[in-house]
């Protein structure tokens, strides 16, 4: 039959499409793709035509039957999605996977994480914010009234306040050495439970890690000799040539000066970079000291410039967000010391106001640059050695056989790789 839009077409045999011969195959499929063959349905009787489509009447009616596994289109489809227990997706991540999950983190288990890095930013801030809370109060005396205010004391008081302000630095780096070693111990424990969806408080998590307080000291305090060393060895130096020098030779000592500036902070960043997986080695694979340095070392060789990349940019992206929300609180203490009576009263809060911002800043900054550090060490070896592989069999055998998070503590022992 034709509907008016010309004879109908002929097939290669020279049947009419309209009309298939007795041998034919029915008409395709709406499912089946361009110049593919369909067969003959299952118990058609031999050289039986197929039946025709009824004319569609009033109400509703299907116009084909309902094709019970139709083909897929041409293409490839999107792969399918991995496993995802935790705060991670299960395979080597990507920068968003990094962020997300360091966010999860932070979100899936608040009380231990921000409460702990609370009370380490407020140890560590504390000292800082009293010694800079009595310079400003020295400095607002002599601003208040410097035409009465003698010399002696004056200078005296400004003694007492540089010797607070630096004396307040040094015990804050000091207290800073310890409250962040152990502070990152422990973060990264609860990160090791949370990328299957596990939760430890902060008891548990120190339990876990109280053991390996040594060895994270260990690490710590290798760093501080690598960064030191080169500082000890220039200032020596320096002192030798400048009693060797003579008026002339100033200017040649302070470009020496800025060259080293820019070399020690390009030396800096190359081993914290090489060496931002110790901690994770030590605390997750239960390495020493020096073991998990090499280990470290190891892991970042062939990714050097991404693990670097994304290490600077969390400190940029951290570093902004702590000034916003420190700054204030700075700008207020340090008004209230300077513009101030002078009074007991007026130092205490201004201490109190430095300390909080300090302690907001740090109470972002610990947590996220462990996690950051965390992750990117699971994303190494992923990708160095298959440990995604690992991960995903856990994931599933624990799926089966109900979770069971305690577990998952021992899949980051360095027998634990596909490559091993």
């Amino acid at each position: 039959m034709s509907d008016g839009h010309g004879p109908p077409p002929e097939t290669p045999s020279g049947w009419s499409a309209e009309q298939p011969p007795p041998y034919s195959a029915p008409p395709a499929s709406p499912w089946t793709a361009p110049g593919a063959q369909q067969q003959a349905p299952y118990g058609q009787p031999y050289g039986q035509p197929p039946q025709q489509q009824q004319p569609l009447g009033p109400g509703p009616q299907t116009p084909y039957p309902p094709h019970p596994h139709p083909q897929p289109g041409y293409g490839y489809g999107p792969p399918p999605s991995a496993l995802r227990p935790g705060i991670i997706p299960l395979r080597p991540l990507r920068l968003g996977d990094i962020l997300d999950g360091t966010i999860k983190l932070i979100r899936s288990n608040p009380k231990a994480v921000l409460g702990l890095s609370a009370v380490a930013a407020l140890l560590a801030a504390v000292p800082l914010a009293v010694g800079q809370a009595f310079l400003l109060n020295s400095m607002g005396d002599v601003m208040s009234d410097p035409g009465s205010a003698d010399s002696a004391s004056a200078g005296l008081d400004s003694v007492y306040g540089v010797i607070g302000q630096y004396g307040g630095t040094l015990v804050s780096y000091a207290v800073q050495f310890v409250v962040v070693t152990l502070l990152t111990g422990v973060l990264t424990r609860i990160l090791g439970r949370a990328v299957f969806g596990g939760k430890l408080d902060a008891a548990e998590a120190w339990q876990l890690v109280k053991g390996r307080v040594p060895a994270l000291f260990g690490v710590v305090g290798l760093m501080a000799v690598i960064m030191i060393v080169p500082l000890i060895v220039f200032a020596l130096l320096m002192v030798a040539l400048a009693m060797n020098a003579s008026s002339g030779s100033l200017g040649w000592l302070a470009g020496l000066t800025i060259l080293f500036i820019v070399m020690y902070l390009a030396y800096c960043l190359f081993f914290r970079t090489r060496f931002a997986f110790a901690s994770p080695a030590v605390v997750l694979e239960g390495r020493g000291p020096i073991d998990a340095m090499r280990r470290s070392w190891h892991l970042v060789t062939g990714d050097f410039w991404r693990v670097f990349g994304i290490l600077l940019l969390t400190s940029l992206l951290v570093g902004l967000v702590a000034g916003v929300l420190s700054v204030p609180f700075t700008i207020a203490g340090t008004l209230f010391g300077m513009f101030g009576a002078g009074s007991a009263a007026t130092t205490v809060v201004s201490a109190v106001l430095i300390a909080i911002g300090a302690t907001l800043a740090a109470m972002l900054t610990y947590p996220f640059e462990a996690g950051v550090a965390g992750l990117l060490y699971a994303d190494r070896r992923m990708r160095s050695e298959a440990f995604d592989l690992v991960l995903q069999t856990a994931a599933i055998e624990q799926q089966r056989q109900g979770w069971v998070h305690e577990s998952a503590d021992e899949l980051w022992h360095p027998s634990n790789s596909a490559r091993s």
